[in-house]
């Protein structure tokens, strides 16, 4: 019994301490009209609005889609509240949240037999939430203390999607990117070739077909680049956890500078 309640009382502390970690992501909202993008920022411990720091955007996946500004955080913010990163890459670190009726990236998805299929398009208008997340972005990067030389952005599943999205355009706004499980059409990958890129799969994944990365992947090769790609063979569609761990992936991102 004693036992049970030393457990429950240690699961207890452990939550309440994430919980308060989480909430150095401030939460704002960006309003456009009618229109409102729900974010999260995180600014870097002694922030100086006199001094100019790296932005990284970071895009969720479909399943943290929402109106609560608190889903977004669910995969991906842990990395950036270590002690290691707060002390080694003081940055700005912003989580917008997609709403459930909107989506990152112009594509057209098709269920067949419970197997997902994506249409992505070349052209067309941005959807409504990446719509507001260009604005947001030339908001922010236009504050003074954003530096503009080292603006990221990086995500996973529709996020992964969203950031070759949000690439091509906007090709110069990027010093580098990062793509986990997404996907786009090769004929956008032009659009980003010059935007060095690391990009992520897992080869046993049955939500996103590995083949949508690779695609770009091998396009950017053919265009001149020589993006990271790295792919875990045993890994479902959860590849980012093992993208989170890479020891390389912040030195990496933080390493480009336009």
């Amino acid at each position: 019994m004693k036992r049970a309640s030393l457990i429950l009382i240690l699961c207890i502390i452990i939550s309440s301490a994430f919980a308060q970690d989480l909430s150095k992501f401030k939460k704002e909202n960006f309003i456009q009209g009618i229109d409102t993008l729900k974010y999260r920022i995180l600014y870097p411990e002694n922030f100086d609005a006199n001094k100019q720091y790296p932005v990284v955007f970071f895009l969720h996946g479909r399943g943290e889609s929402g109106n609560d500004n608190e889903k977004q955080l669910t995969h991906g913010s842990k990395m950036f509240l270590t002690d290691g990163f707060r002390k080694n890459f003081p940055s700005i670190v912003i989580f917008p949240q997609c709403a459930e009726e909107s989506y990152w990236s112009n594509v057209e998805i098709e269920t067949i037999n419970t197997k997902r299929f994506f249409t992505f398009q070349k052209g067309g208008e941005a959807t409504k939430a990446m719509s507001l997340l260009l604005k947001l972005t030339d908001k922010v990067v236009n504050e003074t203390y954003a530096e503009k030389s080292r603006i990221y952005v990086g995500g996973l599943s529709m996020g992964g999607m969203g950031t070759f999205e949000i690439l091509r355009r906007k090709p110069k706004t990027f010093a580098a990117a990062f793509s986990i499980c997404g996907g786009d059409k090769i004929a956008n990958a032009k659009k980003y070739k010059n935007v060095p890129m690391w990009i992520f799969h897992g080869g046993l994944d049955d939500v996103v077909n590995p083949q949508l990365s690779y695609s770009v992947f091998r396009e950017l090769r053919k265009l001149g680049q020589e993006p990271k790609y790295t792919i875990y063979p045993k890994a479902n569609h959860n590849s980012w956890d093992s993208a989170f761990a890479e020891a390389d992936l912040l030195p990496w991102l933080f390493g480009n500078k336009k």
